[in-house]
């Protein structure tokens, strides 16, 4: 299996990380003891199953630390959409043949090797498009209290989603326009309405939508074949993006490091 890692983002002065990164990268902030991204790789390396990483969103001279795994390290292209195909793309130059990857942030420090094989398992001998996690409310709050995460309401159902993702790498080899859309319309909830449709959002603000037909909905509007995966891993939804999201997980993997 072959991993990408998005690692670009410095947050600007009137962001709420700011404070913490004075202008560096986000996912060289320092917990219990080693940069963030560093938990992630160390994670993801020792996975038996993955083969290589490609980090992308940093200057190829970062020092990330000691990862056998790490293919390639590519600069940050503008934004999401150039970076995953940049990080897509050196993974098709090195291994042509290569049928799927896993798509993950690189601020979400708790992620173990047990979360992410479980994902593998669930990708195994597939044939769709994009696998999402998602992670129900009372599975994050019992594991991550505090993190004060968004859900989305469905039908007998809160979530909120993951940042790790699985997906075929056709939709690099052959990519959709619909990509490009979706980050141009990402802080206009109007345009972003109208590109799911109108319909399924207004179910989903009336909570009558359940997980299986948001994935049906969703995948036909996308033109994908694409799964909702609740998975019972929290960590894969723990990401870092307050300051007391970043306090929480400090305390959290200083313990188990034993710091």
């Amino acid at each position: 299996m072959n991993v990408l890692i998005t690692a670009g983002g410095r947050p600007l002065p009137n962001e709420p990380l700011y404070a913490e990164t004075q202008g560096r990268y986000k996912a060289m902030l320092e917990i219990a003891g080693k940069p963030m991204i560093q938990w992630v790789l160390d994670a993801v390396s020792a996975s038996s199953s993955v083969e290589r990483i490609v980090v992308v969103g940093l200057p190829a001279t970062t020092d990330v630390g000691n990862c056998p795994k790490l293919a390639a390290l590519i600069d940050d292209q503008g934004d999401m959409v150039s970076n995953v195909m940049a990080a897509g793309n050196e993974v098709l130059r090195l291994a042509p043949d290569a049928q799927q990857a896993v798509l993950m942030s690189s601020d979400i420090p708790a992620i173990s090797t047990e979360a992410l094989d479980w994902l593998l398992q669930q990708m195994s001998g597939s044939e769709d498009d994009i696998f999402y996690t998602v992670v129900e409310r009372s599975v994050m709050e019992r594991r991550f209290p505090g993190s004060n995460r968004t859900y989305a309401h469905l039908k007998g159902l809160e979530v909120c989603g993951g940042d790790v993702f699985g997906f075929r790498l056709d939709l690099v080899r052959n990519p959709k326009p619909i990509w490009q859309k979706m980050v141009d319309t990402r802080k206009n909830p109007l345009r972003q309405a109208a590109l799911f449709g109108f319909d399924t959002m207004f179910l989903l603000m009336l909570r009558q939508l359940s997980l299986e037909e948001a994935e049906k909905m969703v995948g036909q509007r996308l033109g994908l074949r694409g799964r909702a995966l609740l998975t019972p891993y929290a960590e894969m939804a723990m990401d870092v993006d307050k300051p007391h999201q970043l306090a929480i997980l400090r305390e959290q993997l200083s313990v188990a490091r034993g710091a």
